[in-house]
């Protein structure tokens, strides 16, 4: 059901066209490891070979990012907000700056009533616009938080998609409970960090175990029949 008060989009780009964008997209992420969003969000987006979303997933949540955007370019003029999104297993992060209370959450309510998002994680602060940091330091800081994760043991390579607004890391993922505090831990002794909020979709044991590594069948001894 449409909640009331809230623009409707009429138009816009075909579903088969926004998948091949979102597909675009992602085959760039993986090659790149890190783009920047409308808004200036630095996003370090997992392989699309080890993330452990399915394919279907990651492409859904790219066209939810632009489902998102697009409604909140409608509403705010860019010159007075600074909205970073971002979509993982189809729960949306704000992040950034807004001048006032309503307008923080009316940019929720809007991401909240577009189609296939079932959860918004909103954080945005209030305030002025001046004093953020910009695009550039924020990709360089979430280039140096993959990095660091990348050398943690005990955490896969490309489960985890790192975005970074003003000094603050946010991390996403599929992991299980001792994968989430590594990668807490890790990207909170990185310089220059300010904050770091994980959204997590913890897994059980029994879920985490689906997606190691299986050992392998040991071979029969030389000459044995």
């Amino acid at each position: 059901m449409m909640k009331p008060g809230l623009p409707v989009r009429m138009r816009g780009p075909s579903r088969g066209r926004l998948r091949r964008a979102a597909l675009l997209a992602l085959l760039a992420a993986s090659t790149s490891g890190c783009v920047l969003l409308f808004g200036g969000a630095a996003v370090g987006t997992a392989l699309v070979g080890t993330d452990r979303r399915s394919v279907g997933i990651q492409l859904e949540d790219a066209e939810i990012e632009h489902r998102v955007n697009s409604a909140l370019e409608e509403h705010f003029a860019r010159q007075s907000v600074h909205i970073d999104v971002t979509s993982y297993n189809q729960k949306v992060l704000l992040a950034g700056q807004v001048p006032s209370d309503q307008d923080r959450d009316y940019a929720e309510r809007l991401a909240a009533v577009q189609q296939n998002v079932q959860q918004v994680h909103n954080e945005l602060a209030i305030g002025s616009l001046a004093g953020l940091s910009s695009s550039t330091d924020d990709a360089l800081l979430a280039g140096k938080v993959r990095a660091a994760l990348l050398e943690v043991k005990g955490l896969p390579t490309g489960v985890i998609k790192t975005t970074c607004t003003d000094g603050n890391i946010y991390l996403l993922g599929r992991v299980g409970n001792a994968e989430a505090d590594l990668a807490k831990r890790a990207a909170s002794r990185v310089d220059g960090v300010k904050k770091v909020v994980a959204l997590f979709d913890l897994l059980t044991d029994a879920e985490l175990e689906e997606y190691l590594p299986k050992p392998a069948a040991a071979s029969a001894p030389a000459g044995a029949k």
